[in-house]
């Protein structure tokens, strides 16, 4: 312990004497460290944000629709997917289900700023919102007395909204014209997670029941069916589940795809990882080539001097106490700007919190202790060639050499 603490002692009046070369060396550790942890938050921010984008869109949610099939027009109007399909769905398989809906989707004209103009216009029930994830704005949404009783009420999209009334609130209580009926808006809504017109939600949508939309449809069919799992681990058996009800109440032939967002999940996490493993490559890089730069000055360090081993070994300094020393020095400096690296890493993510609340940026402890590892083993590995160098010089010519 006293040889550790009289090596520590050597080693921190060296460095002193070199301030700004220390620093420089220690440069690339701190530009290292902060990286690794900068790399590992970044990764796990944005993997986690991608995830809650698409777990927004629906949680454990499964959909489907018709797929195709080889008969005449008649009966392929046959196979599309019913109200009657939706109950079955519900009646079978409701323990292990939350919700379920279906969608019926058409067009149709409103008067916005003097001109009529398309707009999309789709019917559901009570359990659309919940199984979609939809974000009420203002008023309320259909409730199962409006589907059942076939109510004329209606809900606008967001910017449907501030298009029409110019707010949210506004558009509550007022009546919109479609299909030659008065409608009346009890409420305004939103996509909790946008899917940028990919869903049958676009920018300028009305809701209204699907009790009455189907009235002005020529045919019925349901594009897409809802459903929302209560397990997570249960979507997968409950996408075969719901396939086979489907199938099972139409015709031989008829083909529906069911599918959930689980492929889609597994893939961002994928993508997330690649990601990660790439940037802690790239960091690693860094490392390695700052524990090159601490072994070159450290060898810089024992030619220059050389004497000074000489001398120490002269007066009765072991080679182990000379490796300890130079040892000790590559150390505290790896440690050193390791320490400083992971302190900007951590303050970087912490500083996000000051200017937004929208976005959690965890810290991932496992990387502070990976990069105070690394630290470590950098400045042994490294610094172990020219502790070595140092003491295996020869007192004699060391105290010799200019």
């Amino acid at each position: 312990m006293q040889n550790f603490t009289e090596s520590l002692r050597f080693s921190l009046q060296a460095l002193q004497a070199n301030k700004f070369r220390t620093f420089l060396t220690a440069l690339g550790l701190v530009i290292g460290n902060a990286s690794v942890i900068l790399v590992v938050t970044i990764s796990i921010t944005s993997r986690d944000y991608i995830l809650d984008q698409i777990r927004g869109i629906g949680s454990n949610l499964i959909y489907g629709q018709y797929a195709a099939g080889t008969n005449t027009s008649t009966k392929v109007d046959a196979d599309f997917i019913k109200l009657a399909d939706v109950e079955a769905v519900r009646k079978q398989l409701g323990p292990r289900l939350i919700a379920a809906t279906g969608v019926m989707t058409n067009y149709g004209r409103l008067l916005i700023n003097g001109k009529e103009q398309d707009v999309s216009v789709i019917g559901s029930d009570e359990q659309y919102p919940l199984v979609r994830n939809m974000v009420l704005l203002s008023g309320h949404f259909m409730d199962e007395n409006d589907v059942q009783q076939r109510h004329k009420v209606a809900m606008l999209t967001e910017k449907l909204a501030l298009k029409l009334y110019g707010s949210t609130s506004a558009a509550v209580g007022q009546v919109v014209k479609l299909y030659g009926l008065q409608f009346t808006v009890i409420g305004t809504f939103k996509e909790r997670t946008g899917t940028f017109g990919l869903s049958e939600i676009t920018n300028e949508t009305v809701l209204m029941p699907i009790t009455v939309i189907k009235y002005f449809m020529t045919v019925e069919r349901i594009d897409p069916i809802y459903v929302q799992a209560r397990l997570a681990s249960d979507v997968q058996p409950l996408t075969a589940a719901i396939k086979q009800v489907l199938e099972s109440r139409h015709r031989a032939g008829a083909r529906y795809d069911v599918e959930n967002l689980s492929g889609i999940l597994e893939a961002a996490r994928k993508i997330a990882l690649v990601l990660t493993l790439v940037l802690m490559v790239v960091s690693a890089i860094a490392l390695i080539i700052s524990g090159i730069g601490i072994m070159n000055i450290m060898l810089v360090t024992v030619t220059e001097r050389t004497r000074e081993i000489g001398l120490r070994m002269a007066v009765g300094a072991s080679r182990q106490a000379v490796l300890e020393q130079f040892l000790t020095e590559a150390v505290v400096i790896s440690l050193a700007g390791g320490l400083i690296g992971i302190l900007i890493g951590i303050s970087i993510p912490l500083s996000v919190r000051f200017f937004t609340d929208d976005i959690r940026v965890p810290i991932s402890i496992t990387s502070v202790v990976v990069a105070f590892g690394v630290s470590l083993i950098v400045g042994v590995v490294f610094g172990m060639l020219p502790a070595n160098r140092a003491s295996q010089l020869n007192p004699t010519e060391a105290l010799r050499y200019e």
